[in-house]
């Protein structure tokens, strides 16, 4: 018997110390704003030829990090409603990552895919953002945490 509570006392010392390793820090998102992408823009999908498609906005806005130190591997969530009060990502809160976040307040931007047809104008609400004290995914090089089409929206 004590042997078996040694062993689960020891496992739970190891499960405690590896989430402190990584604990979770929620940031605060300011001045969001959702719009239509440009005409230009890599992420817009031609609706030529296909009935069903999606249509591109970028959601932008500040991401304030209180802390000392930098906040990793960080995803946005909000609740975007149309016109009708309806979610216009079903079953979806998560809506991008915006990688690492140093200490202060910086401008974010990411795109989202809305199924084309869906009235708007959109609400966003619940926007907040989610990232780790260390990471907690396989580490791109430097520069490449960001996907291409999201380093031209910057």
């Amino acid at each position: 018997m004590s042997r078996r509570l040694l062993a689960l006392l020891t496992s739970l010392l190891i499960l405690l110390g590896s989430a402190a390793s990584a604990s979770a820090a929620d940031l605060k998102l300011s001045a969001i704003q959702l719009l239509p992408c440009n005409e230009e823009d890599p992420g817009n999908q031609p609706d030529v030829g296909r009935p069903m498609g999606a249509s591109c906005f970028v959601l932008s806005g500040e991401v304030d990090n209180p802390g000392r130190r930098p906040v990793v591997d960080t995803d946005v969530y909000a609740r975007i409603l149309d016109a009708s009060g309806e979610p216009a990502l079903q079953n979806r809160t998560r809506v991008g990552s915006i990688g690492d976040v140093a200490p202060g307040t910086h401008p974010f931007a990411l795109r989202i895919a809305v199924p084309a047809g869906t009235p708007g104008p959109f609400d966003v609400r619940n926007a907040k953002a989610r990232g780790f004290s260390a990471p907690v995914r396989s580490r791109a090089e430097d520069g490449d945490d960001l996907l291409p089409l999201e380093q031209e929206i910057h």
